[in-house]
This record gives structure tokens, C-alpha cells and sequence, in this order.
């Protein structure tokens, strides 16, 4: 019987591609999204997925998720936190409302959904969590210090809950991506893209499928020793 696949964001960008990769390995996938009804309706028919709709800054909102991918397609086996979200900004013009936002959604996150499976998870003895952080997360990024704060949580976290997890057969890594070939880093203006590659060791921007085989990678059931881990992909420009 296939296993059951969500991807937190799997509508757009990162998660699209991770969603469809999961699809192709022979998973029945949920992409949750937020707003964008459109690309989500687009995921559903060309990607033959569920598609389920809610904020995961809200663990209600998680919570109602998981009963509906669970009533449908079944238990959920593995579990991609990769909803993101950036609201940039130096830090003594941050808002509130600014850091809050991308607390919620990027690291407030994992525990909403984790803990909406993590019970099941455990009773079964199976389970792959895997949580998608950042390049930022790892060295920083002026300008981030929210999605830095979110992303570096995200590592902190993988690490904590794999020592919690591990003798249950369930596995708990993270994938750290540099810059994306992605809608939000293609809005970012030339002159600026051309400094971030020029960074690069490999000379071009990462591809969101390349991401999807790191997550593809870890979800497997033969990756059952690899826990409490970062990959990191971001084509040396930060080396870990």
C-alpha cells in the first residue's frame, strides 16, 4: 500500500517540486497552501495531489488539515514542513507584526503540524519528518533576522526531536537550501540576483527539483539511519 505524504507550502515553488517528486516515488500526497487558490487548484490537476487549504501559523487550522488528508488518503507517513514565508526588514524597523508573522508560519509551524502526527506516528513505529530551513538559518542574513531566527529554530528543532523519536522508527532531518531558481528569488532585482550567484561556487542558482531529491532522499524507508540531520544544498556557498 502507498504511504501518505504531506508537504506543508506544496503548492508553489520548493514545495510544488517536492510534492510532485513524492507523487512520481509512488506516494499519495497532500499539499497544503494558504491563499493562493489558483496554484493550488493547478498543483491538484497536474499533479494528480490533495490539495488542503489553511494557515499553519495556526495549530487549529493544522489540526482540521491533517483530519481531512487523513479521512481521505489515510495515516500520514511522512511529514515535509516546508511552508515559508519572508517579511524583510532591518531590525530596528521591524514590526511586530513583521516578526510575528514569520515566527508563526516558518517556525511555530513545525510544532503545529509534528504534533498533529506525531502520536500516530509513534503507535505505528514509522515516520519520516523532514523540515525545509535555509542557508540563512545557518549563517544569517542581514535583513532576516526573523526568517534567520525561524530557519535556525528549524534545525534546532530537527536535532531535539530526533533524539525524542528515534528508537520508534520515526526519523526527523532538515534540508537547508541556499537560493532557488523560485518565483519569490526571480522578484528580486538583477543587479542584486547577480551578486547572489556570483556568491556561488557552482555559478548558477539552485533548481527547486534538486531540493525535492534531498527531501525524495530522506523520505525513503532505507534512509532509516539518517536522523537529526541537516543536508545542506546550496552549491558551496556555504560550506557546513
Amino acid at each position: 500500500m502507498a504511504r501518505v505524504a504531506m508537504v506543508t507550502g506544496g503548492t508553489r515553488g520548493i514545495g510544488r517540486a517536492i510534492s510532485a517528486r513524492l507523487k512520481a516515488d509512488g506516494f499519495k500526497v497532500a499539499a497544503g497552501y494558504a491563499g493562493n487558490d489558483g496554484a493550488a487548484q493547478a498543483a491538484a490537476r497536474d499533479l494528480g495531489v490533495m490539495v488542503v487549504k489553511g494557515n499553519v501559523g495556526k495549530f487549529e487550522d493544522c489540526q482540521a488539515a491533517v483530519k481531512q488528508v487523513e479521512a481521505e488518503l489515510g495515516p500520514i507517513d511522512v511529514l515535509v514542513n516546508n511552508a515559508g514565508i519572508t517579511r524583510d526588514g532591518m531590525l530596528h524597523k521591524m514590526t511586530p507584526e513583521q516578526w510575528e508573522e514569520v515566527i508563526f508560519v516558518n517556525l511555530a509551524s513545525l510544532f503545529n503540524m509534528t504534533r498533529q502526527v506525531i502520536e500516530g506516528m509513534r503507535e505505528r513505529g514509522y515516520g519520516r519528518i523532514i523540515n525545509i530551513s535555509s542557508i540563512n538559518g545557518q549563517k544569517g542574513q542581514m535583513g532576516q533576522t526573523n526568517y534567520s531566527a525561524a530557519k535556525a529554530g528549524a534545525i534546532g528543532f530537527t536535532k531535539a526531536l530526533a533524539q525524542e523519536t528515534a528508537s520508534k522508527g520515526i526519523t526527523v532531518n532538515c534540508v537547508a537550501p541556499g537560493y532557488i531558481d523560485t518565483e519569490m528569488v526571480s522578484a528580486v532585482p538583477q543587479a542584486v540576483l547577480d551578486k547572489i550567484v556570483a556568491a556561488i561556487p557552482v555559478g548558477r542558482l539552485g533548481r527547486a527539483e534538486e531540493i525535492a531529491a534531498c527531501v525524495a532522499f530522506l523520505a525513503r524507508e532505507d534512509a532509516s539511519f539518517i536522523t537529526g540531520s541537516t543536508l545542506t544544498a546550496n552549491g558551496g556557498q556555504y560550506i557546513v
